[in-house]
């Protein structure tokens, strides 16, 4: 028989209850005296504490069992409410009831119902603990509302205003007590040492005597340090000696020279800041560069780049004695190099540089720069002007020198060199030209003939003669001197550039000679240009022109352009416009003339002409202007005769307007001309005639809208209520998308009384012409007048989502707000219609009517609007007395 042995036996370190199920009421770790503990996993999901209880589930589980099957096992039958387990036969099941019995049993929510009227009863909300305040609410007026104060900053006054962080000077007690901080002595003070409390403790005397008190002293350390006699520091002195070791480096760094000193006391400080940039790069760059540049030199010492880069480099670097020492060893090696001696004498002084640049004269004789840079050294006029006679006469062709030489001079020694230049340097245009501005009339065409001979494809000098005439009253020979000055250089082969020769026309414009400006834009404004692109061209030009001012140009090119294309309404159209922006009025109207005189056909320059002479109180004229236009044209059309009569309103001939209106009626019948005549006995009073005329206009145009206005308003004038509703109603059929017709109906409504009937219209309105910032501002404005705010608040917000970016609603949505509400309304409507009209002038009423310090917080734009409608509104004021006084004197 074979022999078991446990396994316990077999491994030592595995326990023999290992993977064995735990015994009945097992708690882990209560041996311990733990009396158990469960995990997330065990209880599941957290839940909120106030939630309330589960319901209990109704009817049967599908399992057949009265409890849900996720929740916990049954109970006991005695735990029931009922006592009694629920039968599951199938002859008490019920098609529409299951197995829960009858329709009349025992409600199976009642219990959770219960638990929940408990559960309220114990842990009331807090809302419902207010109930009955908010109850009170709705007794609350409009005025006990707005008077509630805005709730502000509550943090106190130290935290709203933080005071600025304070520095206070340190002491100078404290700066010298720290003074000797940290530093040694080779003797001990008397009054210093190691102490000790202790009674039997021991007195140690190091280099004191038995008097000294040293040792131990609890709870510190108590050590002195004396350096001197006197503990008092003068820092006067001290700034005394500072200052005066700074005079002595300054003193030390004067130039060994001049005697003068390089460095400027004032700015030293900055003046070593300077140095650091200078050296342009690291130190290990310099260095690498300086080798390079060495190899360059030794290898080719006669090649002055090389010279004069070594030098730069070294200036840069600071090192400027270096630099010079260089530049010189260089210029010796290599004489005629120019560049060489002009930076050697850039980097010397004024003193030495005259030295230098002595030498580099005899070198290079032949240098210009070299001779100017000589003159610049000097400091005295007849300086200079020896150096330049010595410079000229070793390079006379120099124009640059001659140039030099001349500017030194009064007029009349000029003259006498510019003489002499002509003939060293006869190729130099400049020159000919200054010596033409010196001379007299008839010098300067002699000068301006030869200039031409010996220079014939410069037309400058053609350009100079051409103003040379017209300064002298000689207008006809301007046009034939830049004719032949065209003609002459395309003999000599030279390229006219269309665009130079435009140039040169604004400078003779800026040198006050328009007639030679305007010759050479006759002269060149067709060069060059296709001719189906003339028109386009030539318009371009006149913009450009006025672009730089040069309006003269401008009205040359527009004169070319008219003569080109009499019949072209744009050029004329840019003419006309240019004159009534830049010209004056006497060009304003010549131009319009000219224009009524070639295009008699076009109708709008008569009109224009005729209403600049009548904005300038010129009537009889503006009144022949318009019988001219029936004249020519042939025929009268609705604009002119709408203008005659126009004129005769302004000047009171109301009868003389009447017959205009009749001829206008038979001769040029339409729409506009009966709105115009029934408009106008409307202001004169004629109710029954206008009325007659708006009635004949609908028979004949019954789609104008603007006639039913008319009508529907003189109507309502007559007190004929009923027949204005008609006449409204029969143009919305007609026009139902015309706004003003659906605002008069609902005004005609509202003051007969009929609120309902307008509030329906307002709707119908809003439903046929949806998104329409009109009609929703009358709507709220109705509600407004008819004593709903309430109503209108609601409108408000409806309109606000449906037209979110209107000016006009925001701008009513500010004033609708109570005064503290006024703020943030304003800003909603900035950020949402920013450059909006209507929202910048409303925040800015909003702005002036309160106080400098506030609207400067709540926007950077509020000051100006602010001062604006100030202005505006203190104006309007003074316009109200004044009429009102003017009212008053006629009474």
């Amino acid at each position: 028989m074979a022999t078991t042995i446990p396994g316990s036996l077999v491994n030592k370190t595995k326990k023999f209850f290992m993977g064995m199920p735990a015994p009945t009421g097992y708690v882990p770790g209560v041996g311990r005296g733990a009396t158990g503990f469960t995990t997330r996993s065990d209880i599941g999901p957290a839940r909120d504490p106030t939630e309330l209880p589960e319901a209990g589930p109704v009817g049967p589980s599908p399992q057949g069992g009265g409890a849900s099957s996720s929740g916990p096992p049954p109970k006991r039958a005695r735990d029931n409410d009922d006592g009694d387990g629920e039968d599951l036969n199938e002859a008490n099941y019920d098609e529409f009831s299951g197995y829960s019995g009858s329709l009349f049993a025992k409600d199976p929510e009642k219990k959770y119902k219960e638990l929940v009227e408990k559960f309220h009863k114990e842990r009331p909300k807090i809302q419902q603990g207010f109930s009955d305040l908010k109850r009170q609410l709705a007794e609350v007026t409009e005025d006990e509302w707005q008077a509630i104060p805005e709730v502000g900053d509550m943090r106190n006054k130290a935290k709203r205003n933080a005071r600025a962080e304070k520095f206070t000077p340190v002491p100078d007690s404290i700066i010298a007590m720290n003074m000797n901080y940290g530093q040694m002595t080779n003797s001990i003070d008397v009054n210093s040492g190691l102490t000790t409390p202790f009674s039997s403790g021991f007195m140690s005397t190091l280099g004191g005597g038995a008097a000294a008190k040293s040792g131990i002293m609890t709870p510190g350390w108590k050590t002195g340090v004396q350096t001197g006699t006197s503990t008092d520091l003068d820092l006067v002195k001290i700034g005394q000696a500072r200052n005066k070791i700074m005079d002595m480096q300054l003193t030390q760094v004067s130039d060994s020279v001049t005697g003068q000193t390089v460095v400027d006391p004032k700015g030293y400080l900055t003046d070593l800041q300077s140095i650091i940039p200078q050296m342009g790069g690291d130190l290990q760059d310099i260095k690498k560069a300086r080798m390079l540049l060495k190899s360059v030199r030794e290898t080719n010492p006669r090649h002055p780049p090389a010279w004069v880069a070594s030098a730069v480099l070294e200036e840069q670097a600071g090192k400027l004695q270096t630099a010079r020492n260089l530049i010189m060893e260089g210029c010796d090696k290599v004489k005629n190099s120019e560049e060489l001696w002009i930076h050697a004498i850039r980097l010397h002084p004024a003193d030495v540089g005259k030295t230098i640049v002595a030498n580099a004269v005899r070198s290079c004789p032949q240098s210009v720069r070299l001779w100017c840079k000589a003159s610049d050294l000097e400091q005295d006029v007849k300086d200079k002007k020896k150096v330049l006679r010595k410079a000229l006469e070793q390079i006379p062709s120099s124009v640059k020198l001659w140039k030099a030489a001349v500017e030194l001079e009064d007029p009349e020694e000029a003259r006498i060199l510019l003489t002499r230049a002509v003939e060293c340097c006869s190729s130099s245009t400049e020159m000919w030209l200054a010596l033409a501005r010196l001379e007299t009339y008839e010098n300067a065409r002699k000068v301006l003939n030869k200039a031409r001979v010996h220079i014939p494809t410069d037309r400058h000098i053609w350009f100079a003669a051409a103003r040379l005439e017209e300064t002298r009253g000689q207008k006809d020979m301007v046009e034939k001197i830049v004719s032949k000055a065209l003609n002459s250089l395309k003999a000599n082969q030279v390229e006219i550039n269309r665009d130079q020769w435009l140039k040169d026309a604004i400078d003779a414009e800026m040198a006050k000679c328009p007639i030679t400006c305007q010759s050479i834009i006759q002269n060149v404004i067709s060069l060059g240009v296709e001719d189906e692109d003339k028109r386009t061209t030539w318009l371009l030009d006149a913009e450009n022109f006025e672009k730089e001012n040069a309006f003269i140009c401008v009205r040359a090119v527009y004169a070319a352009a008219i003569k080109e294309f009499s019949r072209k309404k744009s050029v004329w159209d840019a003419a006309i416009n240019f004159e009534r922006e830049h010209g004056s009025l006497d060009d304003h109207e010549a131009i319009l003339l000219k224009a009524c005189e070639t295009v008699p056909e076009v109708e709008n320059y008569w009109l224009m002409l005729a209403k600049l002479r009548f904005v300038n109180k010129r009537i009889k004229e503006a009144r022949d202007t318009l019988r001219l236009a029936f004249e020519t044209q042939g025929h009268q059309s609705e604009k002119t005769l709408l203008a005659a009569a126009k004129i005769e309103i302004e000047t009171d001939e109301f009868e003389r307007a009447r017959e205009l209106f009749n001829k206008a009626r038979e001769h040029a019948p339409s729409a506009r001309v009966w709105m115009k005549n029934a408009h106008f006995e409307w202001c004169l009073g004629n109710l029954e005639e206008a009325k007659r005329l708006c009635e004949e206009c609908i028979e004949k145009y019954d789609d104008f809208y603007k006639i039913y206005l008319v009508l529907g308003q003189v109507l309502e004038e007559m007190r004929d209520v009923d027949g204005a509703r008609m006449a409204y109603t029969r143009g919305i059929r007609k026009c139902h998308g015309v706004i003003p017709l659906w605002i008069l109906l609902v005004r005609l409504e509202e003051s007969a009384g009929q609120i309902v009937k307008a509030r329906v219209d307002l709707e119908k309105a809003r439903l046929r012409n949806p998104k329409n910032e009109d009609l929703w501002l009358e709507s709220v404005r109705f509600e407004q007048r008819v004593g709903c705010p309430e109503m209108a608040k609601e409108r408000m917000s409806r309109a606000l989502q449906e037209c979110e970016g209107s000016g006009k609603l925001w701008a009513e949505a500010i004033w609708m707000e109570g005064p503290h509400g006024r703020r943030a309304k304003s800003i909603d409507a900035l950020k949402k219609c920013e450059h909006n009209p209507h929202v910048l002038i409303a925040a800015a009423r909003l702005f002036w009517r309160r106080p400098k310090s506030r609207h400067q917080e709540m926007c950077p734009i509020g000051a100006p609007l602010r001062r604006f409608v100030a202005v505006d509104c203190q104006e309007s004021d003074e316009l109200a007395k004044d009429d009102r006084g003017d009212s008053g004197s006629d009474d």
